[in-house]
């Protein structure tokens, strides 16, 4: 028998990892995709009148089966991936794709929700009912349920070619991330470098039986190589790999897979009636509509690119004063910008590093979460993981009942995609009664132990473990009726607010004292650490904001607007760019052709979001600094109206019952020192 197929009989019904087999998926797909059918089946052969429990809800608790499986082996695939594995994903995302479009394009299923959907005035529906009825509604509509059969069929063309590409994107991604290494034997060449670097690189050497010293595309390598390494012509060489990923013409190459996948967005929008993929997309977003976007990205711009220009300038001063470089290039941006942070603020990473042992920051985290929401983190041994570095807890609140299972997956491997995210292997859900409590994972890319040293962060990499355990929180508090509106599954420009909001945090002396202690000496922080973190915060936050624009806006370019005269993604790419450029363009390089956010993830028209959101976050922490960091009110304020209620309601409306107005960005641009 398939365990993937059985009822798994484990503590807390956790995911049996160390039982599935490579070879059960298929098979397991399959059979959930059958099962599923059926109980769609179900729904339409039913001879009773259609009704909100008989259609709606019953829709929307089917297929969980199939929801178990493709949450546990998705996650997988980007945690701890084989050849086998994306040889699996290849096979299976043509399956699932034309499964949600047999489920969608169900003329007979359809009209059953839409005579409910008619009916709902009269329906008496709670507000989590109707956000239901609404979306299921428009899952059908929003993707061709009112389109004549010849129409249906070319929709379902598009999507399976699509879903195809964008796991190709990301597998050609790996590939190439991995397909690089710098590997370095003088000792000369390591000048400038942090030692927890270089021990790191000497250990990848190790490992792969070679002399000296290996540097990857892996963050925690790439990021402190172009930070610190002395010699210029090798942060050159390293950047340039790492802007040149999937744009060499290689097997790996990704320009025909971007149009590919840009033309053929536009042209599933156009057929469902949207004018672009971002009309289409905005439609079901806070911002409503790419106009929106535009002027709000803009108008953000039009506040950061004085500041921005002017940091510029200082930097390129700094640079020639310092080694009289002429031009500052890329490649030289993080690097002195490290040191010229140094100089103003002396503040280094390296220093900072010792006081944010990654064990120490995560209890940090946790206690905050007690301290906040009354949650306890309690790591136990007896739940089954599927790599041997994840920790795994039991998450309680005040009366000691379970609120989730958290598991934490914090170190770079071979199988893992760079970046940081949080996912969940089971959704919460209420059904005959029984509160089901989520299962949520956070997964990051941090420095690794070595033989002499603990995990240390970087003050960034501290924000990034915070940001999300924000979302993990989102999700662990999840507390709705309906598994598609439970926790993180809202609208996408509101998905990251419960995320960086728990990055303020980091930045506030009485938050650092709870986990910021020295690894050796167990000393707190220094308190002139801690207000230069505070003051280096804004530091270049005019250039970063400008970054974060010219992404959102290039991802604006692709979806926005008619692309089928593309022809060359780096011709396209220098117009995108010219409003929030900088420094001198890299010939070699291309940005979209490794944008896996707006390729490969779900941000595509949604990238703007993170600045979105910062105004939400920005304007909802000024709310807890009004009352004091750990105020229990706003906590218990935040959790009610946002955390737990996921996309039950629209998420304008729980932020106004939260923060009893709406955002301005007015809190924003103060934190950025941007007024």
């Amino acid at each position: 028998m398939n365990i993937l197929l059985q009822k798994f009989g484990t503590k807390l019904d956790t995911a049996p990892f160390s039982k599935i087999k490579n070879e059960d998926y298929l098979p397991a797909f399959q059979e959930a995709i059958d099962l599923a059918k059926a109980e769609i089946d179900a729904i339409v052969d039913n001879a009773e009148n259609p009704t909100f429990q008989n259609t709606i809800e019953a829709l929307s608790f089917s297929g969980d089966t199939l929801d178990r499986i493709s949450n546990i082996f998705f996650n997988l695939n980007s945690a701890e991936t084989s050849d086998e594995m994306q040889k699996i994903a290849q096979d299976v995302s043509p399956l699932l794709s034309e499964f949600g479009n047999d489920v969608r394009l169900n003329a007979a299923l359809f009209a059953k929700v839409k005579t409910v959907y008619e009916q709902m005035d009269s329906l008496n529906l709670n507000p989590e009912q109707t956000t239901l009825l609404d979306k299921q509604y428009k899952s059908f509509s929003r993707n061709g349920a009112n389109l004549p059969e010849d129409k249906k069929n070319q929709l379902r063309e598009i999507d399976k070619e699509l879903s195809k590409l964008s796991l190709k994107f990301g597998e050609n991604l790996l590939a190439e991330t991995n397909a690089f290494e710098l590997h370095l034997t003088d000792e000369k060449d390591l000048a400038g470098l942090p030692e927890g670097t270089i021990e790191a690189a000497r250990s990848l050497a190790k490992a792969q039986e070679k002399e000296g010293w290996i540097f990857t595309l892996d963050h925690p390598s790439y990021i402190p190589f172009v930070t610190y390494a002395d010699n210029r012509e090798l942060r050159k060489k390293i950047s340039i790999a790492f802007g040149a990923r999937c744009f060499q013409n290689n097997e790996f190459d990704n320009q025909e897979i971007v149009l590919k996948i840009a033309k053929l967005r536009f042209e599933r929008a156009n057929l469902l009636g949207y004018k672009t993929h971002a009309h289409f997309v905005l439609e079901e977003r806070m911002a409503e509509s790419p106009e929106k976007v535009l002027s709000f990205s803009n108008d953000l711009l039009a506040k950061a690119k004085p500041a921005a220009q002017k940091e510029f300038a200082q930097l390129s001063a700094f640079a020639k004063e310092s080694d009289g470089i002429e031009q500052l290039e890329k490649w030289d941006g993080a690097y002195y910008a490290e040191k010229l942070k140094q100089q103003l603020f002396n503040l280094d990473d390296e220093k900072l590093k010792p006081y944010f042992q990654l064990e120490k920051v995560l209890n940090g985290a946790f206690t905050i979460a007690e301290k906040l929401y009354g949650l306890t983190f309690t790591e136990v041994f007896d739940i089954d993981k599927y790599h041997e570095e994840v920790t795994t807890y039991e998450v309680t609140d005040k009366n000691k009942e379970l609120v989730a299972v958290f598991y934490a997956d914090f170190f770079p491997r071979k199988g893992k995609r760079n970046g940081a995210w949080m996912t969940s292997f089971k959704s919460q859900y209420i059904k005959d009664g029984k509160n089901e409590r989520p299962h949520i994972s956070n997964v990051c890319n941090f420095t690794k132990p070595t033989e002499t040293k603990p995990s240390l962060l970087t003050f960034n990499e501290v924000t990034t473990l915070f940001h999300e355990f924000g979302h993990g929180l989102h999700g662990m508090l999840a507390n709705t009726t309906y598994p598609n509106l439970s926790g993180t599954s809202v609208y996408w420009d509101f998905v990251e607010l419960p995320s960086q909001i728990m990055e303020n945090w980091c930045y506030e002396p009485e938050a650092l004292a709870l986990f910021a202690h020295h690894y050796e000496t167990g000393e707190v922080i220094p308190q002139e650490y801690v207000q230069k973190i505070k003051e280096s915060a804004s530091f270049q936050e005019g250039m970063a904001t400008m970054r974060q624009l010219s992404f959102g806006l290039l991802d604006m370019g692709w979806h926005g607007q008619d692309p089928t005269n593309i022809t060359d993604i780096k011709t396209f790419e220098t117009e995108q760019f010219t409003s929030t450029q900088l420094y001198p363009d890299v010939a070699e390089n291309a940005m979209s052709t490794a944008f896996s956010h707006i390729f490969q993830g779900g941000y595509s028209s949604g990238y703007y979001s993170y600045k979105w959101a910062e105004v939400l976050d920005a304007d909802a922490f000024d709310y807890f600094l009004e009352e004091g960091i750990f105020n229990t009110e706003v906590a218990e304020k935040f959790k009610e109206n946002v955390l737990s209620k996921g996309g039950t309601e629209h998420p304008m409306i729980l932020y106004k019952r939260f923060r009893g107005q709406e955002p301005k960005p007015d809190a924003l641009l103060k934190r950025a020192g941007l007024l």
